[in-house]
Formats: C-alpha cells, sequence, structure tokens
C-alpha cells in the first residue's frame, strides 16, 4: 500500500540519493494524519456551532468537573495561546451564553470563569460525536496498532515537552555528556 509520502519519498531519492530522507515518511506523514484529522474535527464541530479553539475551553472546563470552572489563567496555561486569545475566547463565548464571568469568592481581584448550563449542554452533545469523528479517523488502525502508535507519539512528545525552549536533540545530548 502507497500513499503521497512514498512518493515524495522516491523524489527525493531520485533527485538526492545523497541524503538520508527516513525522517520525511514520518514527520510527512504525521502532518499529513494531523491534517486529516483536524479537517474532520472540524467538521464536525461546525455542525454543532462550535470551532476547536471554543471546544478546547469548554471542554477544560467540563473536564475540571462540578462546579465546571477554572481561572483566566488556568485556561491559558492549558491552551498554550496569548493571553489575548483566551480573552477573545471568552468573550466569544460568553456572548453566546456557553461560559460566565464572575468575581472569584475568594479573592475579588480575581476572575473565575463557568461554564453555563447551555456551555455544559453544548459540550455534553459535542462530546460523544467529537469521540465519534476522531474513532473514525483511526479505523484503519486495528485497537492494538493505535495503542502503539500512541505510545510512540507519548515517548517523541514526552522527550519534546521536558526539553527547554530552543534546545534540539543534539545540544540535549551534548550537555548530558
Amino acid at each position: 500500500m502507497r500513499d503521497f509520502v512514498d512518493d515524495l519519498l522516491d523524489a527525493w531519492r531520485r533527485e538526492r540519493p545523497d541524503l538520508d530522507h527516513s525522517p520525511v515518511g514520518v514527520v510527512g506523514r504525521l502532518s499529513r494524519a494531523a491534517r486529516v484529522a483536524e479537517s474532520a474535527i472540524a467538521a464536525n464541530f461546525a455542525a454543532h456551532g462550535l470551532d476547536r479553539a471554543s471546544y478546547d475551553v469548554l471542554a477544560t472546563l467540563r473536564r475540571a468537573g462540578p462546579p465546571y470552572e477554572r481561572t483566566p489563567g488556568d485556561l491559558l496555561r492549558s491552551s498554550m495561546v496569548t493571553s489575548g486569545a483566551v480573552t477573545q475566547r471568552l468573550d466569544r463565548l460568553e456572548q453566546r451564553g456557553l461560559v460566565a464571568r464572575r468575581r472569584s469568592g475568594r479573592d475579588a481581584r480575581s476572575v473565575v470563569v463557568q461554564l453555563t448550563e447551555a456551555g455544559l449542554a453544548a459540550v455534553e452533545d459535542v462530546l460523544p460525536t467529537h469521540l465519534a469523528t476522531e474513532r473514525e479517523v483511526l479505523s484503519p488502525l486495528t485497537a492494538r496498532e493505535q495503542e502503539q502508535l500512541a505510545d510512540l507519539l507519548r515517548r517523541l512528545l514526552a522527550a519534546h515537552e521536558r526539553r527547554p525552549a530552543g534546545v534540539t536533540a543534539g545540544d540535549a545530548a551534548g550537555r548530558d555528556a
């Protein structure tokens, strides 16, 4: 079974046989697989009147458990976007009645973001179809293959997530020696 990346690798091997192109086989496929997944996921969210950013906030609040609230700082840390982007997301969700912001009972200077009943209903509605969409994207793989892929990706990401920003694997290896 061949894919687009096989054709791309064949062309590079023909044009630059002096280089090892094997990383393209992995990184190229990761990139293309991510686009396939993101497209399917975006279509599902759109069918529910949401986008990825909105879902991320709603899902983060839902995972918090009752009373389904977090500070904007907590949401910022969980989303890896700028504080301005979090504020924009919260503004849009609040306008739609999916979240509410209020002063913290513990510290009047702090704000807490909470899912509204409508926000909880929205995330509960989209979650089953979101999981079904992800399951469909992964359906060409067996359950065991999905576990293996998840394990390999966990190893890859854990190594990069532990490394300070801007430090390459080669830099890290040099420091450890």
